[in-house]
């Protein structure tokens, strides 16, 4: 398995540069063709007028749209200019979620931007929250601060879930080119230490049969949050990438209470692979 094309989603009205600068990177170490989208829609005023006010304010804002959507490709052209592969620009007047998700039929990968609001703005911005569960692809998160993808360290957070089995075989191929790898499952309240080793150490032969050295990693429970040791974890072994499967436990329940998938699209200090 390898990355033969790479999708990156561009927003209007954020920096674009971290996930440009690594989508082209991932690019360029699979040899795969890379692929710029963005979306955007005019959103209704809270106010009603009618007749060619309306039809006037309407052109202006699509226009307005439209502008800003070439301004994304120019982007994106200037930054893949010198990368050498294949590049291909899509765009379109809609909603940013319903467009990205249909048009990552065409991709392996799709690398999307961090931080964004918990409930942010349908008509100009797509989260990277909205789109893992939609995708149906793995999806890369790269904060803004970052600029390059960090393969030193890889940490594949584990939980014996479907998601995370779909984030780690998502990831193989850039597993295979990390330096090394760690997977660490965190122990919940009454889990039996060795089991919990078991479920690691499995996941570590596998990907042993994969042709990826792993270190399986079971930390000692602590009175802390499941993200508060997954991020003491990362940071011991200098990870510059976490894998993980994405809402596990209900997804309500992560944005209320908070969980480990808040966590990794909110932090600002490594990328994650995430599958839903």
């Amino acid at each position: 398995m390898t990355y033969a094309t790479v999708m990156v989603s561009l927003a209007l009205d954020q920096p674009n540069h971290a996930r440009l600068e690594v989508a082209g990177e991932l690019a360029e170490r699979f040899e795969a063709a890379i692929v710029g989208i963005a979306a955007a829609r005019f959103a209704p005023p809270l106010y009603f007028t009618d007749g060619a006010e309306a039809q006037r304010l309407i052109d202006q804002e699509e226009n307005s749209i439209k502008r800003q959507l070439a301004d994304l490709e120019a982007q994106f052209r200037a930054a893949t200019r010198t990368r050498g592969g294949q590049a291909e620009w899509r765009s379109a007047m809609d909603f940013p979620e319903r467009f990205v998700v249909a048009q990552a039929r065409c991709a392996d990968i799709v690398v999307s931007g961090g931080q964004s609001p918990t409930f942010s703005d349908a008509f100009s911005l797509v989260s990277p929250r909205d789109l893992v569960m939609q995708i149906g692809r793995p999806l890369l998160v790269v904060p803004d601060r970052t600029n390059w993808l960090n393969l030193r360290s890889v940490l594949v957070a584990w939980k014996d879930t479907p998601e995370a089995r779909r984030a780690v075989a998502g990831a193989l191929p850039m597993l295979r080119k990390a330096k090394d790898v760690v997977v660490v499952e965190i122990p919940e309240a009454g889990d039996n230490h060795s089991a919990v080793m078991t479920h690691v150490s499995d996941v570590a032969a596998w990907l042993a049969r994969h042709g990826i050295t792993a270190t399986a990693n079971v930390p000692e429970a602590r009175n802390e949050s499941a993200a508060a040791q997954l991020e003491s974890v990362a940071g011991e072994v200098g990870a510059g990438l976490i894998v993980a499967g994405a809402y596990g436990h209900s997804r309500f329940r992560e944005l209320i209470l908070g969980g480990v998938t808040e966590y990794l699209v909110t932090q600002t200090e490594r990328c994650v692979l995430l599958s839903h």
